[in-house]
């Protein structure tokens, strides 16, 4: 098809070896452009102003492949730099080597994970991943899972499975319920919940939030109190979500507590576990997530705390037969495989990159120990860090319960707040988000990239004291 056409040879990897010199050629250029850019990512802006952007065109006729340099350059300048030691502002940080050369491999092969057909190693790879994963958990035997594409993803696909198997109505839809589904979760949970919700006809007012504690987590009492009022008042509650990291503070709920409530009342138990669930492979941390084996289902997201590139998250069950009986629906044009069924009958994706390449790259790459060391750390330093902070004067919202840390200069205005987290950032000490918690702002730090340290931290306290002081 290329022959006669004015499309460069570089186009195209021709299978037949006749220009892999050439290609590459350009790809070191590429690559070396890349690494270029992140080696030198603590000298650069944390949050670069985009500026004017690229010509947004299509072009009439075939380029040669020497224009993608220059547009790949410009959307390195441009890009949002987690990289650089002081962006701790969000739950996003730097990937590991593996994980960004695994996402250049899936990328390349351009497999699907819709079949194991059309992804024959990887298809089976994931499987076994998230077999391995709910081990981890503590889930039983029979426990597995799939991935998708961001954590929404999977709480969605989760609170659908904890619907259509309480009601049973995967196939008829939510007609003829006598009494209203709801959701109880915390007041701090994640925004997704309601969306789904919304998209599963449930109405996103039937995720029922309750109060969390001074520190951010909900307890068992809370929720048990939740179900009496909510069959009081004539809804049938179904699901509790709690929650293992919230979004502000990274609080985690009464796992153990939540999951005997929900076992002696018969509800669907979801952990959405999407930031703190890496805590299980910390030998050190892992009781914060005690009680998280008795969950139903399961939000992880390794693209977090694990540093994989995005996207990669996991939604686990307790029992991979839920997923068939609850959710599978069958696609006759795919071919089938006596041992396991195809990942996009009972995944809310069809079509889906194979983001379990990177996942397993990185998981060989640093370890159980390297994992678990990179966890311990960022909780040690932000415990020193809290420490600073209430040395230098500052209010914290709570105390720390994982690597996030919420504070702000006492009796500070919002507009204050917000005026410290532009001068720190435009002066390149540190990136911190804004939020509202409690109705005020906060400055919210994450402390997970692995190149901060507490002389970094310090350093930014200092700085911050003085501007405070001025």
């Amino acid at each position: 098809m290329l022959r006669g056409s004015k499309i460069d040879p570089r186009a195209f990897v021709n299978p037949h070896g006749t220009n892999q010199a050439a290609v590459t050629e350009l790809a070191h250029q590429v690559v070396d452009m890349l690494i270029g850019h992140l080696s030198n990512a603590a000298q650069l802006p944390m949050q670069p102003d985009p500026g004017s952007l690229m010509m947004v065109r299509f072009p009439e006729h075939p380029q040669p492949a020497e224009v993608l340099l220059p547009l790949i350059q410009q959307v390195l300048q441009g890009a949002m730099n987690p990289a650089h030691p002081g962006y701790i502002g969000h739950m996003d940080t730097m990937p590991s080597t593996a994980a960004f050369l695994g996402e250049l491999v899936s990328a390349a092969t351009n497999n699907n994970m819709l079949s194991l057909e059309m992804a024959p190693l990887a298809a089976r790879l994931e499987d076994r991943l998230m077999r391995l994963l709910a081990a981890e958990f503590g889930l039983s035997p029979q426990a597995g899972g799939v991935m998708v594409s961001g954590g929404s993803l999977a709480n969605l696909e989760a609170l659908a499975l904890a619907r259509n198997l309480r009601y049973d109505i995967s196939k008829t839809g939510l007609f003829g319920l006598t009494a209203r589904p709801v959701i109880l979760a915390s007041a701090e949970a994640h925004t997704s919940l309601r969306k789904a919700a919304m998209v599963l006809g449930l109405g996103s007012d039937a995720v029922i939030g309750l109060a969390a504690d001074a520190n951010g987590s909900l307890s068992a009492d809370t929720v048990a109190q939740a179900i009496v009022d909510q069959r009081a008042a004539g809804n049938d509650p179904f699901c509790v979500v709690a929650t293992a990291g919230t979004t502000v503070l990274g609080a985690i709920d009464d796992l153990a507590g939540i999951a005997a409530v929900t076992q002696r009342e018969g509800l669907w138990l979801h952990v959405d576990a999407a930031y703190a669930g890496a805590l299980i492979f910390s030998n050190t941390y892992r009781h914060l997530l005690d009680g998280i084996h008795h969950a139903d289902s399961i939000t992880f997201n390794p693209q977090k705390w694990m540093y994989i590139s995005k996207t990669c998250v996991a939604l686990l069950v307790r029992d991979r037969g839920l997923l068939q009986r609850g959710f599978r629906v069958s696609a006759p044009y795919m071919g089938e495989d006596p041992e396991l069924v195809n990942p996009g009958e009972i995944n809310i994706q069809g079509t889906r990159h194979a983001d379990v390449i990177k996942l397993w790259l990185t998981m060989q790459l640093l370890g159980r120990n390297g994992t678990a060391h990179l966890i311990d750390q960022s909780m040690q330093l932000v415990q020193q860090f809290a420490t600073m902070l209430t040395t230098a004067g500052m209010e914290l919202a709570a105390p720390p319960t994982t690597n996030l840390i919420c504070f702000r200069p006492p009796a500070a205005s919002d507009a204050t707040v917000t005026a410290v987290q532009q001068r720190l950032h435009h002066a390149g000490s540190a990136f911190f988000s804004v939020p509202t918690w409690h109705g005020q702002r906060w400055l919210r730090s994450v402390v997970l990239n692995p190149f901060v340290d507490a002389a970094r931290l310090q350093a930014i306290v200092t700085h911050l004291s003085e501007i405070v002081a001025e």
